[in-house]
């Protein structure tokens, strides 16, 4: 196996750096106007994080590619970190927002949308009864306080170092000693996370059945497969054994298909038949424009509203004045009908394999230790030799100078992939040219990082 010289390594990011302050002085000259009314000079914190001087400036965007105001062209196998798995600014949904805004924004009162997208989340999902937020953080909690709320229990389990958003339950992470406390970088925690959250290792069924045994969970929140951390894929029956465990000690089971719809219409839950109690989604099925949704099955509703009095429904913690406003009804319905169609993932997933196919290549050739994970139309490398199965070990195989260097390179070659972790995704408007133009620049890529001086 080759071994990555860290001299010669750190070489080559000074190269790159150089490259990238002499391809984006615009953006570096709107950067520094950025830092006088922006902290960090960026719209969000994790912006900074970005690799380069400082993060580059979008003018235009439209199907798989964008352009910075610099008028250099990229291929966008980030879109959004799913927000944009349609492509930018699909027809569709473009036609559809114009529209609707012409007929009004908001209103808090349903339009017709409303049902035709909810009927085709549940066709599409199974779980027949579905509600609407802003964000698919907000999702994830309305159904925690829901789930807490019909089990009269306080506790929450979730996957160490699994991602739901901004949910304060979620950023909990297993000490040395296998006791559960905040995560790294976790900023302002309200309260110690033991107090809400038990952690518990993915693909883990005897950790998640003593999680459970206490009594006091209401409910159990993940994806089906990892995505945040580094792809770590369920083992054989692990999800269908998770769903025993859930009903046998009376804990609800919250699937989280945001990022995992990758793998079809439907996401993971259709494609194995899972049958959680509540599904929650949010991001890329709107077409960019902020939303998400949860289901909920019939036996759940029926429990809620035994529970919720109505003169008191405004003030439960659920909701927001914009959830299920006229404009994202709109958005979801034309991006689920017209751009996420059936068809459309038959095309992405294929491409999704063409990238993965491509870089398991220059990783055979160049006898690198990295291993690529493939979920549908999304794939993404890690620094070790085999799948990794649980989040820590996914974690643990992460290199921050490494993907420093290898987001700026492939950055400067034109290529834009997820930030934070080496994912790529692919959109409908996705080309076999976009892809093996990648195949070629991460090979050259490799083939420089292991070359000797």
């Amino acid at each position: 196996m080759s071994i990555i010289n860290r001299e010669r390594l750190k070489k080559l990011i000074a190269t790159e750096e150089d490259r990238f302050l002499a391809l984006h002085p615009k953006s570096g000259l709107l950067f520094k106007k950025a830092q006088e009314v922006m902290p960090g000079g960026v719209p969000m914190s994790w912006m900074a994080k970005w690799p380069g001087a400082y993060p580059i400036f979008v003018d235009t965007a439209q199907g798989a590619r964008f352009t910075d105001i610099d008028g250099l062209e990229y291929i966008d196998l980030c879109l959004g970190d799913t927000g944009s798995m349609t492509g930018h600014s699909p027809a569709p949904t473009v036609q559809a927002i114009t529209a609707q805004m012409k007929r009004g924004i908001t209103a808090m009162l349903p339009t017709e949308d409303a049902v035709i997208v909810s009927s085709e989340l549940a066709r599409r999902f199974g779980l027949p009864l579905w509600q609407f937020t802003v964000t698919a953080t907000d999702a994830n909690r309305h159904v925690i306080r829901y789930s807490r709320l019909i089990t009269g229990r306080s506790k929450i389990v979730v996957i160490d170092k699994c991602y739901h958003g901004s949910v304060d339950e979620t950023f909990a992470t297993l000490d040395s000693s296998g006791k559960t406390v905040k995560r790294q970088g976790n900023l302002g925690a309200p309260v110690d996370l033991d107090q809400t959250t038990r952690v518990v290792e993915f693909n883990d069924l005897a950790g998640m059945e003593a999680a459970l045994a206490h009594g006091d969970v209401a409910a159990i929140l993940m994806e089906p497969a990892m995505t945040n951390i580094g792809i770590v894929l369920p083992e054989t029956g692990y999800l269908e054994a998770v769903t025993v465990l859930a009903k046998k000690y009376g804990t609800l089971l919250i699937i989280d298909e945001t990022h995992t719809i990758s793998v079809g219409p439907g996401g993971m839950t259709a494609l194995l038949g899972l049958k959680p109690d509540f599904l929650t989604i949010g991001k890329a099925i709107a077409g960019g424009i902020p939303t998400g949704t949860f289901g909920m099955q019939k036996e759940i509703a029926q429990r809620i509203k035994e529970k919720v009095e109505r003169e008191l429904i405004d003030t439960g913690g659920i909701g927001s004045t914009l959830a299920g406003n006229a404009l994202s009804l709109a958005a979801m319905r034309a991006t689920l009908t017209e751009v996420l169609t059936d068809s459309a993932f038959a095309k992405m997933v294929t491409l999704g394999q063409r990238w993965c196919d491509g870089v398991d290549a220059a990783i055979k050739e160049f006898e690198l230790p990295w291993y690529c994970s493939r979920l549908g139309a999304r794939g993404e490398y890690l620094f070790q030799a085999t799948a990794p199965k649980t989040g820590k070990e996914a974690s643990d195989a992460g290199d921050f100078e490494l993907e420093q260097y290898i987001h700026l390179r492939m950055l400067n070659d034109g290529f834009l992939i997820t930030p934070f972790h080496n994912m790529a995704l692919v959109s409908p408007d996705t080309t076999e040219a976009d892809i093996d133009a990648h195949t070629g620049a991460f090979w050259a890529m490799c083939k420089e990082l292991v070359a000797s001086e």
